[in-house]
Parts: structure tokens; sequence; C-alpha cells
């Protein structure tokens, strides 16, 4: 079997198209296990994972968590609001004091972009990057390109576009890069006080219109406005904005076409999407939360197989 280039996943931009590749067919074999009676695979009985969180997170943690036991990993649950970092302990002293209980794989949010990186410099085990700051998401793109796959076919030569709070977001970034690098074209939409100043840099198209976005796109990518990483207003009022960036059904049903909605989540319903829009058959957003249980097992299982050897 072939096997992932990388020891850790830090970031899209570390992975190549081959990558990608494999992790998906891991993927289809996965989806199909967590869909039979008896959900669970012994894959990795000898590896111990440890989810640590030092962001907020529900549907992540609890998708990494639901992974790891689908493949029989010992998994231990680290939240930072209970523990010793918050009586000034370092990043890596609170790790090395984890894995001298013999952990194998970390899986990590953080509020610092690098924060990932920085790890896997300074400990001895692999790192899967869950959310750092405002960098990248890698799983979430991953599980968001393999959700059009199963959907459309192919990534290749599709017109994405990724509408909302593109400045703070990281899983705008990582899905720019993984899209990109499968062949898709991407598209960015939104406030110009929402999209960062080198974004033409990374090869996207911008638009500020959103009519004219989702005529354009095969697939909308909806991102909420991160409200919690912001300490300045960037738009006049949260309803300002949902009348120009939301789409509503009037909106879909107004195109000259059947476009696929996503949306990350969490959904904040009526702002960047209304419910009947979320509800709806273009809707794929549940379809994205069962591929990100998948996704996230086969990235664990492939990783997990380089430790063993």
């Amino acid at each position: 079997m072939s096997e992932l280039s990388v020891n850790h996943l830090l970031g899209i931009k570390y992975l190549t198209k081959q990558d990608i590749d494999l992790i998906f067919e891991t993927a289809d074999q996965f989806k199909e296990v967590i869909n039979r009676p008896i959900k669970k695979v012994p894959s990795l009985r000898d590896i111990t994972i440890a989810n640590l969180f030092f962001e907020n997170s529900t549907r992540t943690k609890l998708s990494f968590e639901l992974a790891e036991k689908r493949l029989s990993a010992d998994v231990i649950n680290f939240s930072a609001s209970q523990s010793s970092v918050k009586k000034g302990e370092t990043l890596i002293d609170t790790v090395n004091n984890i894995l001298s209980m013999k952990v194998d794989m970390v899986v990590m949010r953080h509020p610092n972009p690098g924060a990932g990186v920085f790890l896997s410099k300074h400990v001895n085990a692999s790192i899967i990057n869950a959310g750092d700051g405002a960098h990248e998401h890698p799983t979430q793109a991953l599980l968001d390109s393999y959700s059009i796959r199963e959907t459309l076919g192919s990534v290749k030569g599709k017109n994405v576009v990724i509408v909302g709070d593109i400045l703070h977001s990281r899983v705008a970034l990582s899905n720019i890069y993984a899209l990109q690098l499968q062949g898709a074209n991407v598209m960015v939409c939104g406030p110009k006080t929402l999209l960062p100043k080198y974004i033409k840099d990374l090869g996207v198209k911008v638009e500020t219109n959103l009519k004219k976005a989702l005529e354009w796109c095969d697939v909308a990518n909806m991102l909420r406005v991160q409200n919690e990483r912001m300490d300045i207003s960037y738009f006049p009022s949260t309803r300002e904005y949902t009348q120009q960036f939301g789409v509503n059904k009037e909106l879909l049903d107004s195109l000259n076409k059947e476009i696929v909605i996503m949306h990350p989540g969490p959904i904040n319903r009526g702002v960047e999407i209304t419910s009947d829009v979320a509800d709806s058959k273009q809707a794929i957003i549940l379809n994205q939360v069962e591929n990100g249980v998948a996704v996230r097992m086969a990235v664990i299982y492939l990783l997990a197989s380089k430790i063993k050897q």
C-alpha cells in the first residue's frame, strides 16, 4: 500500500495531490465501515491518541473522538480550560507530560497560528492540526473536498466560491490550497473589509457581488462571520451583512442552474444562510459531517501506519 509523504498533518500546504487521493481512497473504505451495523475496526488497538483542545470546539472534537474510537484507538481528552496551562505551564511541557504517558499521536486545536508546526519540531509524536488560529484547518478542507467529489463526481474543473469572512477563517485558507491542488477554480466573495490583502496572491478570483459569484459557481461554501476573532467592527450591522452576503431560497431560485451549498458549521441561521437553504436538497451540510468522520479516520489510520513501522 502507498503511504503519505508526511509524518504529521499540519496543513494542506504540506500535502501533495497523491496524498489527498490516498486519503480519499482510504476514506471511501472507512465510509463503508461506519455504515455497517458494527461500526468498529480493530486497526489501531495499540495506538493511543491525545485530543488537546486549547480552543472551544464541538463538531471537530466529537468527529475526531468518534473517528479514533471507530478505529479502536485508546483516547485521552484534554481541555485547556481545566488544565495546568491556566497555571502558566508551556505548551511543550504540557505535551511532553502527556507523551510520557506513552501517547503516539496528538490532535491539537490552538489559538496561535503555527502551534502544530512548532510542536512537531519539539515532541516525538505524530501531530494532527485540528485548527490553528486563523491559519489552517486541514481536515475540514479535506472533508469539504471529499464531499464535493462525492456529490459531483470530481473536484477537478469545478468552480467553487467561498463566501463570507475570509480574513479570519482557517477553513478558507485550507480549502483554497486543497481545491487548487485538485484542479478546481476558486473564487472568494465577501465584504472588502473581510478579504485579506494578500488574497489575489493565492491565485483565486475575487468577487464582492454575491449574485455574480453564485452564477459563476458549481459549489458555494458559506462561512460564518467569526465574531470571536474580531476586535473591531468590519461591517455596519449583521442585518446589512445578511442583505448583501446571505443566501436565501429566493436568491438560489433566481439562478439559472442548481448549485451545491456547503457550510463547515456552526451555522448562524438567518445570517449567512437561511433555514430553508440549510435544510434544502441542494445543501450537503449533514453529508459533510458524516464524511468528516470517515476522512478523519483515514488521516489517523494513514499517519498511525507510519508510526507502526
